[in-house]
């Protein structure tokens, strides 16, 4: 089952998501993962290790139910630092495809002044859509 991009007539193509997907099948709804590995240890202290980390961690939450990162429509991410984010722009699109290749759902970002673990500088939640039975 494939996802469909949304996009109302004469808007432009967004760059690195989309405006809206839709989709039929099982919902699985990710909690937020955040750039720790499954032991709870913090291998990279810098935002783009986060990023790849918490991104890993979402898919293999979606691989545990039978789904793949095509099967996700919509990201959340809330970061704590916005100028880390927006400085590391060619950095965050290159660990972006490294894990979910050219997947791009719908996505909306955050700035929080803190995550519940101190350590934290990213969690990002998904709504992925499964393929029935």
């Amino acid at each position: 089952m494939a996802l469909i991009d949304v996009r109302p007539p004469g808007w432009p193509q967004p760059k690195g998501y989309a405006n809206g997907i839709c989709g039929e099948g099982r919902i699985l709804l990710v909690g937020g993962q955040i750039g720790w590995t499954p032991d709870g240890t913090f291998e990279h202290g810098d935002f783009i290790g986060q990023m790849r980390q918490a991104l890993r961690n979402v898919i293999a939450v979606v691989e545990a139910a039978g789904g793949t990162a095509s099967d996700i429509g919509r990201l959340t991410w809330y970061v704590t630092d916005k100028t880390d984010y927006l400085t590391n722009q060619s950095a965050v699109g290159a660990a972006y495809r490294e894990v979910m290749g050219y997947h791009f759902p719908a996505m909306t970002m955050v700035v929080v002044t803190a995550l519940v673990e101190d350590e934290a500088l990213i969690e990002i939640e998904a709504t992925a859509i499964l393929p029935g039975d």
